[in-house]
């Protein structure tokens, strides 16, 4: 009935992209982000103008460092609570102010000018070494320098140029504070319903697959998927819950605690779910009665798979859809408990330790990547000084950001190109979208609007669609006054390319971080967590503690995966993704298997037993010989699945179990060698 059909509507298209979104940012904290940013910079600049018409005039910085402060503040500050955001900003204002009147001072000194330039961005890029707030205070200071070299205020103009920061500072700590502000114990409910529909998602998905009796590569592709957003959304809420001074997890019994311990068992059945359906669907009647909540009809009928069931491989999976419900039920008592009294059981997270003393050492990658910062800077001034001596300073900020947030060379030059794209792609659709909108400036204003929310929106995304929106708005605003040319925009696009090259040549030549050390470093940490938990269990460490350590690999396991990122790049000595993948999926094994190890142990009566021990020391042993071969896993070429449910390989039972596929897993990373007895002979190994 046509009455009906904006409901249709909405349900087809509107309810999918709700949930889409609701997946990938539960908390709403990108939403927050782009919606931070755009209204502060709609307020300064609304302010501005008012100021402009109604009191004096206003130079063109004043708007220059509104928008361009606006968004560090909003992208920038990390500080925890609003008083220590405030004094971020305020020192971020005045050294923005510093920096403008340096560039104002010395700007008939072309050549000291750009010297001193270099000299802002190196003592931009070394504030990093204090922190989030050094690397806030440097944003403030290099943006600040880079807007007056670009628009060269006066000496005159610099009393009213104060104007557009101070309303950058104002606005920002308002909005942040009251409008959209930070409230983790809102945040932390949102992570915990998002986990239940995460949880409801994986179950709907298995309903098919056991209807069908059989699990298909696509069905497999999209529950890894799952599991993966689960993932991302128990790494949330964990990071939201309150934590010791020393950052490490409280060990009593109080809400926090049990808290935890619920995330920790929801997270680690439904992956274990996954893992044991991929080897054997559940029973469709069972999957059904979990997803409804029938507690007695999901019993009866795991009692009857279980006893009837010819297929004894599907008794894991049995068991995980049971721990499943009941870890889940636990969950939506918790969550209908919050949404009733928000959490206010929940302690405020203590205050920090005393800041460490800053490391300015040459050990430190920050301080010599402050050094590679300015190279490259240099370098990109140069040519960028060769192309244009109006508009170089486009290759300086991008050598600048190629470094940011970036940890090896292969990392760099992935940003590089992600940049040089999103740029290309931004200048011919911002070129064609100013074109279409010239003369209406209210819809032209409305989407720069609209691309300033996608671009902070998708910062944490993707360095692409940050570039390629910002591109968007910067044709939209070139329209707006008129200068928008096809030659700007090239020139545009020449300068990105030329810092782009600027940044990967310093990243490759000088004190270059390869990618491989990178994982080597990253690879360590996985292994010293793995060490860690395997040692908490041998020394009979207490559950708090175990979960603890648990999520502390789990969180090595996510450094490790972005570490070994640009391994599939064409800029590394690794071309083809597909070891990389596999070989990654040995540690994601390792890690699940080492987390259920620690639970086992944990609620276990009998930790004397010997095949723990046992268990624990061929863990250690097969640990030990795969550090020692460090990241060389990755360049061999494997074939199949790497299966963390692969039950088969293991030898022990009960709670030795886990140990014992955590042994046979990082056996498996080198499976061509013949000492190894767990790869060389099976069958004697599950005789052991």
């Amino acid at each position: 009935m046509p009455a009906f059909k904006p409901l249709q509507i909405f349900a087809r298209y509107a309810i999918p992209l709700i949930d889409r979104l609701l997946a990938h940012d539960p908390a709403l904290s990108r939403v927050k982000m782009g919606a931070r940013v755009t209204l502060t910079i709609a307020a300064s600049i609304l302010s501005l103008i008012a100021i402009h018409i109604l009191v004096m005039p206003l130079p063109p910085i004043s708007y220059a460092l509104s928008i361009v402060l606006s968004i560090e503040g909003g992208v920038a500050v990390k500080d925890r609570t609003p008083s220590e955001q405030l004094k971020t900003r305020l020192i971020g204002c005045a050294a923005s102010l510093f920096c403008i009147g340096l560039s104002a001072t010395l700007e008939p000194y072309r050549l000291l000018a750009d010297l001193s330039f270099l000299a802002v961005i190196f003592a931009a890029s070394l504030a990093r070494v204090y922190g989030p707030r050094g690397l806030a205070v440097g944003m403030f200071a290099f943006t600040s320098y880079f807007i007056g070299s670009y628009l060269r205020p006066t000496l005159e103009e610099l009393p009213l140029a104060a104007i557009g920061p101070l309303l950058a500072v104002a606005y920002g700590h308002l909005i942040r504070t009251y409008l959209l502000r930070d409230d983790w114990r809102a945040d932390l409910l949102k992570a915990l319903q998002a986990i239940e529909r995460r949880v409801v998602r994986i179950l709907a998905r298995l309903v098919p697959a056991s209807l069908a009796g059989d699990i298909g590569e696509q069905d497999r592709i999209e529950l890894r998927q799952m599991e993966e957003q689960l993932k991302d959304v128990v790494l949330m809420a964990e990071g939201l819950l309150p934590r010791n001074p020393e950052g490490s997890m409280p060990s009593d019994g109080r809400p926090t605690s049990a808290l935890t311990l619920t995330i920790f068992d929801v997270h680690l059945a439904a992956e274990s779910v996954i893992v044991q359906s991929l080897q054997a669907p559940p029973p469709l009647g069972l999957v059904r009665a979990v997803l409804d909540g029938n507690v007695a009809k999901a019993r009866r009928l795991a009692e009857a798979a279980c006893r009837d069931d010819a297929d004894p491989a599907r008794a894991p999976a049995v068991q995980a859809l049971l721990w499943l419900q009941q870890s889940l039920a636990d969950l939506k008592s918790r969550v209908s408990a919050a949404e009733a009294g928000g959490f206010r059981e929940l302690e405020e997270a203590p205050s920090a330790e005393p800041p460490k003393k800053p490391d300015f050492s040459w050990k430190n990658p920050t301080v010599r990547a402050a050094v590679q910062i300015t190279i490259a800077s240099g370098i990109a001034m140069i040519f960028g000084l060769a192309l244009s001596r109006e508009r170089w300073f486009w290759a300086v900020l991008t050598a600048f950001l190629v470094f940011s947030n970036t940890r090896s060379r292969g990392d760099q030059a992935i940003r590089a190109i992600q940049r040089s794209v999103g740029t290309l792609l931004g200048v011919a659709i911002g070129l064609a979208a100013a074109t279409l909108l010239a003369g209406h400036e209210a819809a032209t204003v409305a989407l720069a609007a609209i691309c300033v929310f996608l671009a902070f929106y998708y910062l944490q995304v993707s360095y692409a669609l940050l570039s390629f929106f910002v591109t968007i708005v910067l044709c939209l605003v070139y329209g707006l006054i008129g200068q928008l040319t096809l030659e700007v925009l090239l020139l545009r696009l020449e300068e990105t390319v030329i810092g782009s090259v600027a940044g990967m040549f310093v990243a490759f030549v000088v004190f270059p971080a390869s990618t491989r050390s990178t994982v080597e470093l990253a690879l360590a940490r996985w292994y010293d967590a793995l060490g860690q938990l395997l040692d908490a269990v041998g020394a009979g460490e207490g559950r708090y503690r175990l979960i603890e350590l648990s999520n502390k690999l789990d969180e090595s396991y996510r450094d490790l995966t972005v570490a070994a990122r640009p391994l599939g790049s064409p800029w590394s000595l690794v071309t083809r993704p597909g070891p990389i993948r596999q070989t990654l999926a040995v540690y994601l094994a390792a890690s699940y298997w080492a987390r259920v190890f620690a639970r086992d142990f944990s609620a276990t009566q009998n930790r004397d037993d010997p095949e723990i021990a046992r268990a624990i020391e061929e863990a250690k042993k097969a640990l030990q010989k795969a550090a020692a071969k460090g990241a060389t896993c990755f360049r061999l070429k494997r074939s199949g699945h790497t299966a963390a449910g692969n039950a088969s390989l293991a030898p022990g039972q009960g709670t030795a179990r886990g140990a014992d596929m955590v042994a046979n897993l990082l056996n498996r990373l080198y499976p061509a060698e013949p000492q190894d007895a767990a790869e060389a002979d099976p069958k004697q190994a599950m005789k052991q």
